[in-house]
Parts: structure tokens; sequence; C-alpha cells
């Protein structure tokens, strides 16, 4: 009787999988890549097991490429094999978008997130990811400094003339400098934007136009140039030694430091002193900084776009985009997110807000498939203002 029963279960079960629609019963695996410090990969990895216990004919293969990224995604497209969700940016989206191999998101709703962060991860007029952050530079200092040599703390809306006196008045060489000072573009480059520079209409004019000898260019790049040539209150290279301006922020050599987010938990880690953060000077009231954006794509080639799709807009939605700014590592793109305690309430910066504040006033860099041969011309056209020439 027993091994009758048994035996009706066994057939029982078998015949209840077999009329099981197949979508209940098949795993499907969605291949996902990005790059990612440690920390970064620690909050992420349960954000993809949670996504995989809500979706459980769902398994996700984390593909981690923590070096040399672009060029792996290069040739995985390259061999056919691309992964069916990529984590980029706005810089290299259009080199993807203009060569056909990225899903168009057409039925998405991207009321909930910012448009400059929308805009940034499109191209021509077409959406094509879905966005995680907001990348823009601000002005950290160092507020101990600031009280050792009685200056005030910066205030918003405030001018590049009292940006340079205040460097000024911080400086006391060799034991701090007033402001970071670092060749890489990104770092100049609002400079230019900020004299109403840079942000030409049609960025591939640089490779036709002397674009750098542009009035606006060559005020913001003389202003930068100055404040070590002229001035003396950024370091040098020998000054600096092989230390990063991100190092010197740390060991208390620089009064104020330009960067990103992606400092703020190394700050809240290392920092052994008090420290905030400001907007960008203004030259005027049309002063604009650059905005760049990261978020996640589909390859066109996948064939699990449905569940491709389920992945991004799980990952974005507003409980994994809190998850990610608690962390202090992103700005939400997320719009909701970005209000959140997680965000501007959980330890420092106190003026988180400053971060969401100059987003209206920020321009998504100008888009081109050929944005970093333009950013490799650009320092290489520019490096020699930066230090002074020998006499003749």
């Amino acid at each position: 009787m027993i091994k009758k029963l048994i035996l009706c279960l066994i057939i029982g079960v078998s015949l209840l999988w077999f009329f099981m629609p197949k979508s209940a019963h098949r795993l499907i695996t969605v291949q996902f890549a990005s790059w990612g410090s440690e920390s970064e990969i620690n909050i992420l990895k349960p954000i993809l097991k949670d996504f995989e216990n809500k979706n459980p004919n769902i398994k996700v293969d984390f593909m981690h490429i923590p070096q040399n990224y672009f060029q792996k995604i290069h040739l995985l497209f390259a061999s056919n094999t691309a992964p069916d969700v990529i984590f980029i940016n706005n810089q290299y989206l259009p080199i993807y978008a203009n060569a056909g191999v990225l899903e168009e998101l057409k039925d998405f709703d991207f009321a909930s997130y910012y448009p400059q962060a929308v805009d940034a991860l499109s191209w021509k007029g077409k959406n094509y990811g879905i966005p995680r952050d907001i990348s823009n530079l601000v002005i950290f200092y160092n507020k101990d400094i600031f009280d050792k040599y009685k200056v005030k703390y910066p205030h918003e809306n405030w001018t590049f003339e009292e940006f340079l006196q205040t460097a000024i008045k911080i400086t006391h060489r060799p034991k701090v400098f007033g402001v970071s000072f670092d060749e890489t573009p990104l770092y100049y480059i609002p400079y230019m934007t900020s004299f109403g520079g840079w942000m030409q209409k049609d960025i591939d004019d640089f490779f036709k136009k002397d674009v750098l000898n542009y009035k606006a260019n060559k005020s913001g790049i003389e202003f930068y140039s100055n404040l070590r040539n002229k001035y003396h209150v950024a370091p040098y290279r020998q000054e600096s030694g092989s230390a990063t301006m991100g190092q010197m922020f740390l060991q208390e050599k620089l009064g104020m430091y330009l960067s990103g987010r992606w400092m703020v938990p190394k700050l809240r880690t290392d920092a052994k002193f008090d420290w905030d953060v400001i907007e960008f000077p203004k030259v005027n009231d049309n002063s604009t900084i650059p905005l760049d954006a990261s978020g996640w794509v589909i390859s066109k080639s996948s064939k699990h776009k449905k569940e491709a799709k389920l992945l991004i807009e799980f990952l974005s939605n507003e409980q994994n985009s809190e998850k990610f700014a608690k962390s202090g590592l992103i700005v939400p793109a997320n719009i909701e997110a970005s209000k959140s305690k997680a965000f501007l309430d959980n330890q420092k910066p106190k003026n988180a807000k400053i971060f969401l504040s100059i987003i209206e006033t920020s321009v998504p860099t100008p888009k081109s498939v050929r944005y970093n041969k333009i950013i490799d011309a650009i320092k290489k056209k520019s490096e020699y203002l930066f230090t002074p020439q020998p006499n003749p």
C-alpha cells in the first residue's frame, strides 16, 4: 500500500512538472558585468542575491572586471559574447550606442531620475541606460586648517576671486598648500566651463578648430595655471612627489581639494580632521560645471532581454539606490533616493545637499564617439602650460 502511494506521488509530481509552464521551472542565467572597488562590490552582491530570491527563475552570473574594464568589454562585444547587462558611463556609451550593440529602452519610465543623468546616458535622442549615479566635482575643505589660520569657511555662490584669496590665506608652504592641482583634464575642465568655455555645440569641432584658444577656455586654463605658477597656492610635481592630491588632502597638506563623491568613503574612514564640501566657485551667474553619469545598459544581442530589464529596474529602484548612497560612494540618480536620510543625513559631509543643488547648474559632458581621443589631445596640448618654461 505504501509503495503504491509513493509511486502515485512520484507520478503526480512528474506530471505536475511536465504540465507547468516552461518559464516556471527553467532557470535563466543573466550575465552582468561591472567594475567596482571591494567596498562597492560588497554593496552590490547582497542586492543581486536579493534579486535572485525575488526572482527564483533567474540566476545572475556576476562578472567583476576591476581593471581594464572597457578594454575587456570591447573584446566581449567583438567576440559576440557580450554580457546581458553592462555597467557603463556616459563617456563610453556613445561608442556602443553608435555601433548599434545596445538595446534602446523604449518603454521605461525615467520620471524617477534626474533628467540630466538620463540625458547623459542617451545617444541621438534615444535612451539606452538607466542611471545609477551622478558624478560632479565639488571643493572638499579641511575645516581644521581654516580654523588654524583664522580663515572663513567657503560660502555658497562664492566667486573665483574669493576662492583665490582663500587659497592664498591658507597657503603656508611647504607644509600646507591652498588647493589641489591635477594635470588630468577632468580637474581643469570645470575652470574652463565656469568661464563659459569647453561646452561647444559640437565637441568634435576640437579636431577642426583651436578650441583651447577660445577666449573662455583660455581664461579658464590661465586661471588654473596661475594657481601654481603665479600664486603658488598649489603644489608643483616635485612638491607633491609620488603622493596623489587625495593623499595630500588626507595628510593635511592641502586646505582645499577638488574631487567627486567617490572620495567620501575614504575620508569618512581615514580623515583625522574635520571636513566638509562646498560648490565649485563661480565666475558669474551663468557658470556651469560638467556632469557625468553611470548606469546600466542591455546588450542588443542578449537572449534574455526581459530578465535583463527586470534586473536593471531592480538595481536602480529607490530602495537599492539608497543602499549605494548610504555608503557615501555615489550621488543617486534616483531623485527620491537622493533626498533620503541615507544620502543627506548619514555621517559626513554635513553639506551633502551641495551635491544635489549643483545638478541644476551642471551640464552633461558633451557626447562623442571620440571623447577619449579628444581628452588625450587636450592633455597633450595643455600640459606645457602648467609648468614654467625655462628662459631661453
